[in-house]
């Protein structure tokens, strides 16, 4: 297995750069122009620890009340907003699963294996970023990330998206020695791509077109729809000689709100309703990517 690990920081040896323009063409299932999924952060937080905040003029105190019982909502009634938005139009969710979920809230693992929802590896807790490991720790972190997930789902994870996005130099090549095939991290393209890892690719996120960035912004509800139908038309017009992906980052503490749940429910019956996309499951955009391009493709690295 070629190790991309290294600490020569100024040269990447993750992935090659490669213009949109000049790739082997992607076809999505049933003649679809978009492949989109909804990528759903359930997540758990220490009470003792600075993590995302609503406002910093309390978070590093502790406890935190503010901070926490803002993030704490998520859990406890957000997120059961979201799923019935979901259910309403019939799609699964890609679930970014901080390990520590299947411990600490076992209803919304239980939740999300009724309706089948595919589990990507989130870290153990998002309030503690995937840094500063060693390669023996972080093999021995990782593996216990994904059994976990994989003991409380009944499925080991395919996907990988660290706490905050964030990675080590060894982290692709570990995640695949335990078997996952794509990663999130990278939110640097609108298609899938092959890493310099074998069996591994990443597919495309959004910090943009995220409920957490948009919202601390101050967008409103309505702004949040029409950025959604917006990102949708522009990548469905850019799909034109190949697909293309749209991922829709939440957070169920910011999108699970009182006054935005209408709003999540526009942009998904907008999504539901057209005829060109795709709308599935990150898991199952990575396998068919591996499946009809890499497959057929260059040797691996």
């Amino acid at each position: 297995m070629t190790d991309t690990s290294t600490t020569d920081t100024a040269e990447n040896r993750l992935f090659d750069y490669s213009p949109i323009t000049d790739r082997p063409r992607i076809s999505w299932p049933g003649g679809a122009r978009v492949a989109a999924y909804i990528g759903l952060n359930v997540e758990h937080f220490l009470l003792d620890r600075p993590s995302t905040s609503i406002w910093p003029g309390t978070a590093d105190l502790v406890p935190d009340a503010l901070n926490y019982g803002w993030r704490d909502y998520g859990s406890r009634v957000g997120i059961w907003r979201a799923v019935d938005s979901l259910d309403r139009h019939d799609i699964r969710a890609s679930v970014l699963l901080n390990s520590a979920v299947a411990h600490h809230h076992p209803q919304i693992v239980e939740a999300g294996l009724s309706r089948n929802w595919a589990w990507l590896a989130h870290g153990r807790t998002n309030s503690i970023l995937h840094a500063g490991m060693s390669l023996d720790e972080e093999r021995r972190f990782l593996t216990d990330v994904v059994d976990t997930i994989g003991a409380a789902t009944g499925r080991r994870p395919q996907g990988w998206m660290g706490p905050g996005l964030t990675e080590t130099f060894h982290t692709p090549t570990l995640l695949a020695e335990l078997g996952l095939s794509y990663l999130l991290d990278w939110t640097n393209d609108d298609q899938p791509y092959r890493l310099n890892v074998p069996g591994m690719v990443s597919v495309p996120y959004s910090v943009e077109l995220n409920d957490l960035l948009l919202f601390g912004r101050g967008v409103t509800g309505p702004e949040f729809v029409q950025i959604v139908r917006d990102q949708y038309e522009q990548l469905h017009a850019d799909s034109e000689h190949s697909g293309r992906v749209m991922a829709l980052a939440l957070h169920p503490f910011v999108i699970g709100q009182p006054f935005r749940a209408k709003y999540l429910d526009q942009a998904l019956a907008y999504l539901a309703a057209q005829p060109d996309i795709w709308l599935t499951t990150s898991d199952e955009i990575a396998a068919h990517y591996q499946r009809t391009v890499v497959a057929p493709g260059r040797p691996p690295a």
